[in-house]
């Protein structure tokens, strides 16, 4: 369309919420009072240049979200890498390695050190990287600024400044923060969606000042200037104060004319605006927190191993140098070689105690190796290969929207098989938030044959108790893809015949589609589809109740040009579900122009365009709990539209207009039982005089002036918005997800608790759980919520708490008199009492309670108080908390839990962007960590208990070798094999365990839930099996030693009678070691892959190359390891008989005790094992399922525990028909027995 201006002529304020209505005569309002600190900022419009000078310089609008920069990269990553504790005493022992008093070469202390610190710092700006490219790509964007001269031209976003005039076009993102001067629209309003600053999906409506609506061309700002006041730059989006300075005038500023950062501009060709705030100036800037630092448990006790190992080493090191001291004291004038008659400072014996002090700081470096020097960036290599698995399982990827999972931190991945609480939100993580129009009630009477998922699933259980109860197979309820009414009638023993209805569903999303074909419109009853509805009997209230879902809000209708079809932009899904169904019942909303809308109703005949003239709109508010609009019709008649809760409207009706009110309200609460949301639909007829005593008053309001002005309009709305005629209600379905009950199902068996809180009310909330199986018929549900009579004047607040207190008292001794072992309780609590719940002196009660049920509902809750509960949850019990959630609501939550998990849902990215784990669908939870959690969880743990055993195997033949030689300092190993050992020798064999182990399948994982029970119970990372595997490295290190000490040191190794000298043996030692911790892990590991064998069998193999290869050096280099293996070792069989020996010596014990484990106390993989090894599984199937069957935790919720239940009712029913059976045939024995007697003895008469 070029550079022409595209006009939508419609005067909004004539009909938008009464929130964005402004008084027409802004000057009369006058201008904030801008002084003080916090309202410094001055902004030039139309003049950037001005803000060249010093005074008035402010933030360009480059963004960056990197941790460093050119500069501060080496400082600051630096001071992370040694701010590890293991690191900085790697760092001081580099250091002092330079000076004479270290045992080893000093690059065996530096270049270790060098390539640990190198990799983790490399990470670190790999990951840096991406981020600079995502900064890159945001500020390289283009946007339309003013050049001068009444011309604009594209410009990067880095380079707007403070005061340029934008140019902003539909479904573009604003590039700073803008004050709106004018838009497509006549009178500046525009439509904008903020997803991306708080997570809501509806629009937005901004207006400018009238005084700048005459800015509507390029030419315009051609002379324009102005200068703005205002505050200075703040995190609050939602808060704005300031004034604009424009012809001679000052016109008072407000957040509905400023259009923040990254929300986007939608519904309205272009908007112009000035700059006020600039790249990290901006609200969104100002916002973007960084996220907690979050540590695993494993982590964590890694640090106490740590501290562990150090006080070893300083064990070690002291026993050491006070060894030295007393061998030079005592024997030093013995040693003739060491001319005792001139000794030096250090082996002087009239002086020990100096003796003692330098030959602590060479044993503390000597047995250095006691600390892996590799851990940490072995552990952060693992979890970065463990987080690429888990974006790369084809099993979470979401082939509908194209979304894999993602873990977008690395950190936690064993933290995932620790979880013992998941605390979720409902709508748009349980539930689609894809709102489908179900079901209505019109006139008294109910339509809508199709059944809700809760519905069926009720059905479904009524079904199975009746054939319980009869005693007959279960069947299957009549399914059928047509339309069928009335009542199916199943037989009965009884004297009367039990009746259900036949409830008519798609058996998933795609028979969905195909009987409706229309996105959110489910409703099937051909009593009203079709213009069938002008053949009921209440045709006239049937057209009111359609004509008021078609004008009856205020959505903004988008025509596909190329289909011609109609999608709508509204305030809330509800709204669109409306609309989609009334152009489904024949009255399409079609278009909307400067007071008007306009509904094509077609279901007689052709098609007719008519128009209803909106006089006003009355919006709804969450206080409200309604909308209103005031319409003139045709005919010039004019009508009151009302829709809101049931409990509102029913308050406003007229004595006629009730006709409908008990049959509607049945309906209502049959929707509800349903889990269906639900509104009542109403209106009022006004005659012309009423209406304009009222819509004087409504101006006034509307045009008032101070804080009481909402006050004034809702009670002048209050006015309007009775006398009302009821017509009937809706019934909209917010959808579970797919899997969801499956998913649960598995989670409770996998023995995890779940957690709902959500700000729906507690009906929807408590059907939803009943759908998705947290409830169930025979739960016991303890509601605790605020009664009545606690608002007594005399102080409520103190009346509240000592009530619910007591509630929480009574029911948890409820719980505890509870005798039945499988009585199942669940605690329901709305946000109003919650509030109390948390306080100081209730909250661990509260919890106590929360912990004894089988589960958990918060109803009406805030995001504050989802964050709340989820920090009592995560350090009143100690244990690991997962939330998870989809909108920008769940962001405090998701933060404060042990493990954030996002779900890339329909409410924008915020939860996503706040969360370390994102998923597309709630379903995929279940194999996040039922899979991966345990996988990652035993591969941690196992790893670094490797690690500890490997480096205490190592580091103490150095303390037993230093003890044999006089504690002289002196190291048995060459400095090439030190610094071989942790970086290259023993690196790859522990990274492929963390990387690729697997105790089971993830087949086998989901088919046994209970395993994943060994995480939260720590069975792999208790001290009890951390000291285990050091004590094996104590035994492996005192084996190789004495083993080598005792073959190598009395007697000659080869044929021609050479003895070893320290070299020889150190080599053949350290050979030894190598091959004792190869052979371990590869005993550890219960997977195999062709990569496993490779680094294993090749880190043993590489040793023996580099042997060969460094003994080929000149001895300048190689020194006394010169030909080493080929001339001194490999010839002589001994050295080899030693290598056998040794690995057979020391995997003994762990041989010995996992032999001994599987044999008298196996754990549950143990067996599954042994089962898929002997391939049992396949010869014996119904050994198979019944093992499955017992491998799952005891849960009192989910499908699972439904079936459960019903199983044991019909145990008990049919123990009781046995026990009545046995005591009629015991009485009719006794019966024929007396019977019997009696015919004798007249006989015998």
């Amino acid at each position: 369309m070029g550079r022409r201006r595209i006009r939508s002529r419609i005067r909004k304020s004539h009909f938008y919420t009464f929130r964005c209505l402004r008084p027409k005569t802004l000057e009369d309002q006058g201008p904030h009072i801008i002084n003080g600190p916090g309202y410094t900022r001055i902004v030039h419009c139309n003049q950037p240049h001005m803000h060249l000078a010093k005074v008035l310089r402010y933030t360009s609008n480059y963004v960056s979200t990197t941790r460093y920069n050119l500069i501060t990269f080496l400082p600051k990553c630096l001071y992370e890498q040694f701010h590890r504790v293991a690191n900085f005493y790697f760092l001081v022992a580099a250091i002092l390695s330079v000076f004479p008093l270290s045992p080893f070469n000093k690059w065996s202390m530096i270049a270790p050190l060098i390539f640990v610190v190198g990799l983790s710092m490399g990470k670190e700006a790999l990951e840096d990287w991406r981020r600079f490219m995502q900064d890159v790509e945001v500020n390289s964007r283009k946007a339309i600024v003013h050049r001068g001269d009444g011309e604009f031209g594209r410009r990067k976003w880095k380079k707007i400044r403070v005061g340029d005039v934008v140019k902003v076009e539909k479904d573009q993102f604003f590039p700073a923060d803008l004050l709106l001067l004018s838009s497509s629209y006549e009178d500046g309003i525009c439509y904008v969606e903020t997803m991306n600053l708080d997570g809501e999906t509806n629009l937005k409506v901004k207006r400018c000042l009238d005084v700048t609506l005459p800015l509507e061309r390029d030419d315009a700002f051609q002379s324009f200037s102005g200068t703005i006041k205002c505050e200075d730059p703040n995190p609050n989006l939602y808060t704005f104060v300031g004034n604009l300075e424009y012809d001679g005038q000052v016109y008072p500023l407000d957040p509905s004319q400023i259009l923040l950062r990254d929300s986007k501009l939608r519904n309205t060709s272009y908007v112009y605006g000035v700059v006020i705030f600039t790249g990290h100036d901006t609200k969104v800037m100002q916002n973007s927190t960084k996220s907690p630092s979050k540590r695993s448990r494993i982590e964590k006790r890694m640090d106490y191993i740590i501290y562990t190992l150090f006080a070893l080493l300083v064990l070690v090191s002291f026993i050491s140098s006070l060894g030295f001291a007393v061998m030079t004291k005592m024997h030093m004038g013995d040693w003739w070689y060491l001319r005792p008659d001139k000794p030096e400072r250090l082996t002087n014996p009239r002086n020990p105690f100096h003796a003692w002090v330098v030959h602590l700081i060479t044993a503390v470096l000597l047995y250095g190796y006691l600390i892996p020097i590799s851990l940490y960036v072995s552990i952060e290599l693992v979890k970065v290969l463990q987080a690429t698995f888990i974006n790369q399982d084809l099993h979470m990827y979401d082939s509908e929207s194209g979304t894999p999972a993602q873990a977008r931190t690395s950190n936690l991945n064993e933290e995932l098989g620790q979880v013992d609480t998941i605390l979720s939100d409902k709508t748009g993580t349980l539930t689609c938030n894809q709102m489908d129009f179900l079901k209505c009630s019109i006139a008294g009477t109910s339509y809508g044959v199709r059944a809700s998922e809760v519905e069926l699933a009720a059905a479904k259980q009524m079904a199975i108790d009746l054939d319980e109860e009869q005693g007959e197979e279960t069947t299957d309820l009549p399914r059928t893809r047509g339309r069928m009414h009335g009542y199916a009638k199943m037989p009965s023993k009884t004297s009367s015949d039990i009746e259900l209805e036949t409830v008519i569903t798609a058996t998933d999303e795609r028979d969905q589609t195909q009987s409706t074909g229309v996105k959110g419109f489910s409703f099937e009853d051909q009593r009203l589809m079709s213009g069938n509805w002008l053949y009921e009997p209440n045709s006239d209230d049937i057209l009111m109740f359609l004509r008021i879902l078609a004008v009856c809000h205020t959505a903004i209708p988008e025509v596909d040009e190329d289909t011609g079809k109609c999608t709508y932009e509204a305030e809330s899904p509800d709204e669109v579900a409306f609309l989609v169904a009334a152009g489904e019942f024949g009255f399409e909303f079609t278009k909307r122009t400067q007071s008007s809308v306009f509904i094509s109703e077609r279901f007689s005949g052709q098609p007719v365009e008519r128009e209803y003239k909106v006089l006003n709109v009355l919006d709804f508010t969450s206080k409200r709990k309604r909308m209103s609009v005031i319409v003139r019709d045709e005919k010039g008649q004019i009508f009151l539209l009302c829709k809101g809760a049931d409990s509102i409207i029913f308050d406003r009706l007229s004595k006629n207009g009730k006709t409908y009110l008990e049959a509607t309200s049945k309906h209502l609460n049959g929707y509800g039982e349903a889990g269906l949301r639900t509104l009542a639909l109403s209106y009022r007829k006004l005659d012309e005089t009423e209406y304009s005593v009222w819509n004087s008053e409504f101006h006034k309001a509307k045009t008032s002036v101070g804080a009481d002005r909402d006050e004034m309009l809702e009670k002048v709305s209050d006015m309007m918005e009775k006398e009302l005629i009821l017509v009937g209600a809706t019934a909209v379905e917010d959808k579970l997800q797919k899997g969801v009950p499956q998913c649960i199902d598995k989670l409770a068996q996998a023995g995890l608790k779940i957690w709902v809180l959500t700000g729906d009310k507690m009906e929807t909330a408590i059907n939803i759980g009943y759908a998705c199986s947290l409830l169930r018929q025979g739960m016991k549900q303890i509601s605790i919520a605020l009664r009545n009579e606690e608002e007594s004047p005399q102080d409520p607040e103190a009346a509240a708490r000592e009530s619910i207190l007591m509630q929480i008292i009574n029911a948890s001794q409820m719980i505890k008199l509870e005798k039945d072992p499988h009585a199942a309780f669940a605690l329901i609590i709305d946000g109003k009492t919650l509030t109390y719940a948390l306080e100081d002196g209730i909250k661990y009660q509260f919890l106590a309670l929360a912990v004894d049920c089988a589960s958990v509902i918060c109803c009406r809750v805030s995001p504050k108080q989802k964050a709340l509960v989820t920090r009592l949850a995560k350090e009143g019990t100690g244990k690991t908390t997962l939330a998870i959630g989809d909108g920008a609501n769940d962001v405090g939550m998701i933060q404060e839990a042990d493990i954030g998990v996002g779900i890339s849902g329909v409410e924008g990215m915020q939860a996503v962007m706040a969360s370390d784990f994102s998923i597309a669908q709630f379903r995929f939870l279940e194999r996040l960590l039922v899979v991966h959690g345990h996988w990652c969880y035993k591969r941690i743990a196992q790893m670094i208990c490797y690690f500890f055993y490997k480096n205490i195997t190592f580091g103490l033949t150095l303390f037993y070798f230093e003890a044999f030689t006089g504690f002289s300092g002196q190291a048995i190993y060459n400095d090439s094999y030190l610094l071989l050992f942790n970086v290259i020798l023993t690196s790859l064999p522990v990274i492929s365990l963390g990387v690729f182990e697997q105790d089971v399948s993830s087949e086998v994982c989901l088919q046994f839930p209970a395993l994943y029970q060994q995480g939260p119970k720590n069975l792999f990372f208790d001290w009890y099996r951390i000291i285990g595997w050091m004590g094996n490295g104590v035994y492996a290190s005192v084996v190789i030693f004495s083993l080598n000490l005792g073959i190598f040191h009395v007697q000659s190794f080869s044929s021609n009678g050479q003895t070893a000298d320290m070299d020889a043996m150190g080599t053949a030692m350290f050979t030894c070691i190598i091959w004792a911790v190869n052979v371990q892990i590869a005993l550890t590991m219960s997977h195999f892959t062709w990569i496993q064998h490779a680094l294993i069998w090749g880190s043993i193999f590489t040793w023996y190359i580099f042997l060969a290869l460094f003994g080929m050096l000149p001895p300048k280099i190689s020194g006394n390891i010169f030909h080493m293996l080929v001339e001194t070792l490999a010839p002589a069989p001994i050295f080899w008989l030693t290598s056998l020996l040794v690995i057979a010596a020391t995997t003994l014990p762990y041989l010995a005790h996992i032999s001994f484990q599987r044999l008298l106390n196996p754990l549950d993989h143990h067996i599954i094992q042994e089962i898929k090894h002997f391939r049992i599984d396949v010869q014996d199937e119904r050994m198979w399922t019944r093992e499955r069957s017992k491998a799952r935790e005891k849960t009192k919720i989910g499908v699972t525990a439904r079936v459960d239940a019903k199983i044991r009712q019909l145990r008990e029913r049919l123990q009781r028909k046995h026990s009545i059976l046995s005591v009629m045939s015991g009485m009719s024995g006794t019966s024929a027995s007396a019977s019997s007697d009696t015919t004798s003895t007249t006989h015998h008469s």
